[in-house]
């Protein structure tokens, strides 16, 4: 989708949301095992990443090792096209169709209008959008009907997050980034302060978030791991954070080499994946990390597609089917308060029941 603005964007998402949740999620993706492979000897699973790249230990990454697992149980070899940048979108779908791909699997919600459009011209191929609804016209529901998409109510898990960001900080000042401002990235920032402010809210503390007000923030105006971003990450360094929110793929690299130069004790929280299982390298600076099933929900929906049980009913991630959740302390666990787990679990559990809502645009 080439959003112009983002309250288009939101709107029309927020529509599809409250009309999939109010029609109920189901269970979450589980691993069912291996089968026999059906049919799957002349099927051909494909993917397309965005600008990210396969390798952002990210959500990318989850897609294809998603992909990669399905395709192993069903006996063939996928196809992956890696994106550079936004111009690459078409044309690699455009390859994955020339080279007869059956299922074509769209990472990240940038390649949503690429996607639409691919899917309108070849209404025999599958496609599983991940990150995105391929609502276009902003009318509640997905635009075709051969589109599965795979979407994620990250709030929970980052309220949560924002949560145990505050009772852990000690300077009372904790920030957050984007790579660009799309809802799947604004989503995060969003439920990481609306967790920090229930903290300040029912444990008399005062914890500052910078980098997202509720409405804008702090964006890099892209996913590399780049100067912009680790100048922003310096940014909010020098205004005395001692939590780092990047959200948006590679860009966290950026935000770890601000944290080493500084010379302080600065935790970082990642996203989609465990960044301590994902990129060890950092896992001396992890509080914990944000989570999205992408890499199960994605291998799901390819082996049903395989097994000739193509299935475009919309899969929303929450913290009650366990399609979101937060990784463990890890090297954290001796530094944060001891009650602070049973807090979260305590916060979980309300979530889950409606008694402490969390606002975003895939719950209105």
């Amino acid at each position: 989708m080439k959003v112009t603005t983002r309250k288009a964007a939101l709107g029309g998402l927020a529509m599809f949301g409250a009309a999939v949740l109010l029609a109920g999620c189901g269970s979450a993706p589980e691993d069912s095992g291996s089968t026999d492979g059906g049919e799957a000897s002349d099927f051909l699973p494909c993917m397309v990443s965005d600008a990210g790249g396969f390798d952002d230990k990210s959500f990318n990454q989850l897609g294809f090792e998603g992909l990669t697992k399905a395709a192993d149980e069903l006996g063939v070899e996928p196809v992956t096209v890696q994106s550079d940048s936004e111009t690459d979108y078409a044309p690699n779908l455009t390859n994955l169709v020339d080279q007869g791909c059956n299922l074509i699997t769209t990472v990240g919600f940038a390649l949503a209008a690429a996607a639409g459009e691919s899917a309108e011209a070849n209404p025999d191929i599958e496609y599983v959008s991940i990150d995105d609804t391929v609502d276009l016209d902003f009318d509640g529901t997905t635009d075709f009907e051969n589109i599965k998409p795979i979407v994620f109510d990250t709030a929970q898990a980052a309220f949560l997050a924002g949560y145990a960001a505050a009772a852990y900080s000690q300077t009372g000042v904790v920030g957050t980034f984007g790579g660009m401002n799309f809802p799947t990235v604004s989503i995060f920032m969003d439920g990481f302060k609306q967790g920090v402010d229930y903290h300040n809210s029912e444990m008399g503390t005062n914890v500052q978030v910078l980098g997202w007000d509720g409405t804008d923030g702090l964006f890099t105006g892209g996913f590399e791991a780049n100067d912009t971003a680790r100048n922003t990450a310096q940014g909010l360094i020098d205004q005395n954070v001692d939590v780092l929110l990047p959200v948006g793929g590679p860009i966290y690299q950026s935000a770890a080499a601000a944290i080493r130069d500084s010379g302080r004790e600065i935790a970082m929280i990642g996203v989609d994946a465990d960044f301590t299982q994902t990129d060890p390298s950092v896992a001396d600076l992890m509080l914990t990390s944000i989570l999205k099933g992408i890499d199960v929900g994605t291998y799901e929906a390819v082996l049903a597609a395989g097994n000739g049980e193509f299935d475009n009913t919309p899969f929303v991630g929450t913290l009650e089917n366990e399609g979101v959740g937060i990784a463990p302390f890890h090297d954290f666990e001796s530094k944060v308060p001891a009650d602070l787990q049973g807090q979260l679990d305590d916060l979980k559990a309300a979530i889950i029941a409606g008694d402490v809502e969390v606002a975003s645009y895939l719950a209105e």
